[in-house]
């Protein structure tokens, strides 16, 4: 009875995206399988898209499904962002102001030892702050893109865009980490209604001002430099917890038949010839791009394999079309799949040597952690970020686009494919990925991340 009563009692509460939200079970995860009691917060449509819990941590982790508030303007069902335009994202942020108030009263009730939230919580540390509950901001980016978006003192000073665009005046070492101008023109194009009225540069400021500490996703063997940065900026602690690459078995019940029928057209692929192309969840390009992306494809001559899974419901994604003829003039190398993807066990395949991706943070992991050269193709928030430190360091190369309106084009794709999968001048990148592939893909040094955060959460309640 004395050990039991010694577990923590942990809250997680995401930002309704799955980009958040899978990073947040993944460190739910951790913890629970450390034996403490954790409770990950949701809306009822979002906690049935997210994996099972596993058997072996039932007792330990649980859902717990709270409504989200109706508002006008908000799609019936719409629960995470990937349900939405980008327009309508301003309309999901109301309704989680809302979602942030019964949150307050789990809270009130429950009082838990540790609160971890996100970007969006802003209200939740005033709400809660004389409860006596440990308040965590988890940051599911890194630390490079954390800093360069600055702290609650810095968020203010860059007012126009063309700050944005060089790295900003508090980062004391070179680097290249920037926005390019049509990243910017693209986040723009999200942001001209609020109906929550908070910017989202208000609701940062807010969760990090009312924070204990900072959570970070990533690791000291990657970033240090960035990491330090980000500590001094906040003068708060920061705890890495490491890169929570996730196990395919763990993140994916992908039935045999789906996969059966996938690992066939791999099998008949050499060792790393098979580039992989995925976008993520929340990408939406454009017809323009769609088509320059296909026919690049067609061009670089390369077998692919193409993970095209458009959103349900949303006409602007539903309307996409591919080329006329392309997927019967590339069959015999080339397949678009259009269903649910098994994402983390096509990257594992011996087939595959490259990822074209978005460069979302959870995919550039997932890429990484098996050692995957990575071509890429960022269209939003932090991935041009992500793009820009991981050239640096030698990963992968950037697909050029137009300087000012960030048009794509064939050529640029099939040669930057080329380079990174079969060009000589190439191997840097797939050596690079392959040493990566020590830090990514390393166990013990996840387990040594995960210890180092437990530590942390039992010290500050006093359980150590």
């Amino acid at each position: 009875m004395a050990a039991e009563a010694k577990k923590l009692h942990v809250v997680v509460f995401p930002w309704l995206a799955f980009g958040h939200m899978i990073p947040f079970l993944e460190l739910a995860k951790s913890i629970a399988q450390k034996g403490h009691r954790v409770t990950f917060v949701s809306t009822p449509r979002n906690v049935d898209r997210l994996p099972e819990i596993p058997s072996t941590l039932i007792s330990q982790l649980n859902y717990l499904k709270l409504p989200l508030p109706q508002i006008a303007n908000l799609p019936e069902n719409a629960e995470a962002t990937t349900d939405l335009p980008i327009t309508k994202v301003h309309c999901l942020k109301k309704a989680y102001d809302g979602l942030q108030i019964e949150v307050a009263q789990f809270l009130e009730t429950t009082l838990p030892d540790w609160l971890i939230y996100d970007f969006a919580s802003h209200s939740l540390p005033s709400m809660v702050g004389k409860l006596g509950i440990s308040l965590a901001f988890f940051s599911s980016m890194n630390a490079w893109s954390a800093a360069f978006f600055g702290s609650a003192k810095t968020f203010h000073t860059r007012t126009k865009p063309e700050d944005f665009l060089v790295p900003p005046k508090w980062v004391p070492f070179p680097s290249k980490v920037a926005f390019r101008r049509h990243e910017l023109m693209r986040m723009d194009a999200g942001n001209v209604e609020n109906a929550s009225g908070v910017s989202d540069w208000d609701r940062v400021a807010e969760a990090l001002i009312g924070c204990d500490a900072i959570l970070v996703r990533s690791c000291r063997e990657l970033e240090s430099d960035w990491l330090d940065l980000t500590e001094k900026m906040h003068e708060k602690p920061v705890i890495t917890v490491g890169l929570m690459p996730p196990s395919a078995r763990d993140r994916e019940d992908d039935g045999d038949d789906t996969w059966h029928t996938i690992s066939g057209w791999l099998n008949r692929h050499g060792k790393e010839s098979v580039i992989y192309v995925a976008l993520g969840t929340e990408v939406a390009p454009s017809q323009e791009e769609l088509t320059e992306l296909a026919t690049g494809l067609e061009l670089s001559g390369l077998p692919f394999f193409w993970a095209l899974r458009k959103k349900e419901g949303l006409s602007e994604f539903e309307s996409l079309e591919l080329p006329d003829g392309f997927e019967e003039r590339v069959k015999e190398r080339g397949i678009v799949w259009t269903s649910w993807t098994p994402q983390l066990r096509v990257l594992a395949h011996d087939s595959v040597g490259g990822f074209l991706t978005h460069c979302g943070w959870s995919s550039v992991i997932e890429g990484l952690q098996n050692g995957r050269p990575l071509v890429m193709l960022p269209f939003q928030l932090d991935q041009g970020l992500n793009a820009r430190a991981l050239e640096e360091k030698m990963v992968g190369i950037e697909v050029p686009r137009d300087e000012d309106d960030g048009s794509l084009s064939r050529d640029s794709v099939a040669e930057s494919l080329r380079l990174v999968m079969a060009d000589q001048k190439g191997q840097v990148y797939r050596d690079k990925a392959k040493e990566m592939k020590l830090i990514f893909g390393d166990k013990d040094l996840q387990e040594k991340y995960e210890d180092n955060l437990i530590e942390y959460l039992e010290k500050i309640r006093g359980l150590i």
